[in-house]
């Protein structure tokens, strides 16, 4: 791809690096932005600048948040006593978008898989494990991609919280083996939490 401009260029390359944008991609959003009247683009800038450099993470969930406490862990409307743990914070959008849980969750932060150098210290485990001792949580719905990876960090949260007198529940298999739950529909990511099975039956079914 020649360009006449190496600010053009210089700009292509940045919007390139986000995923899914390849260079075809990222210069029809360059060539878009040059349209803009510069007060429209210094917004734009200015707002990604301000979410990178102001956002912060939940203390207690490890979500998003633009406060120390996230507006679902402080929201008097939320079931405390259920935590769902998800691998990202992709994966609380696509549950909270099926309305169809109301309770709290817990973000991983990942997945554990030694292939590419992910082990449990580097997940949030150990500050889940302290909310289940200290907050009175009663039940914790595994809610991990099914893959390999998925159900070797099930197996080893349960593991963790075995000791604890916590009910430990998975989603159902309405999303296929591989599947991740970023990508499944609402409708099929809501019955597999309704119908979410005790720990054992979903290892029984392996």
């Amino acid at each position: 791809m020649v360009f006449s401009s190496a600010l053009i260029e210089n700009a292509v390359n940045e919007f390139s690096r986000l995923p899914g944008i390849g260079k075809k991609t990222a210069l029809r959003l360059v060539l878009h932005l040059l349209k803009q009247e510069p007060a429209q683009v210094q917004q734009f800038s200015d707002s990604i600048a301000r979410m990178r450099e102001q956002i912060r993470f939940c203390k207690d969930c490890h979500n998003v948040s633009d406060e120390d406490t996230c507006s679902i862990c402080i929201s008097h409307s939320r079931n405390k006593q259920m935590v769902c743990v998800v691998e990202s914070i992709r994966d609380v959008m696509a549950i909270e978008n099926t309305q169809q849980y109301n309770g709290l969750y817990h973000v991983l932060g990942g997945i554990i898989s030694p292939l590419d150098g992910v082990g449990p210290e580097q997940l949030n485990i150990h500050s889940l494990v302290e909310r289940v001792q200290q907050k009175g949580v009663t039940e914790v719905i595994m809610a991990l991609n099914p893959t390999i990876e998925g159900d070797t960090t099930i197996y080893y949260l349960s593991r963790r919280l075995k000791e604890l007198p916590v009910k430990i529940t998975t989603i159902a298999r309405g999303i296929a083996f591989g599947g991740e739950l970023e990508y499944a529909d609402e409708m099929t990511l809501a019955r597999s939490i309704s119908n979410r099975l005790p720990l054992e039956s979903y290892v029984q079914q392996k």
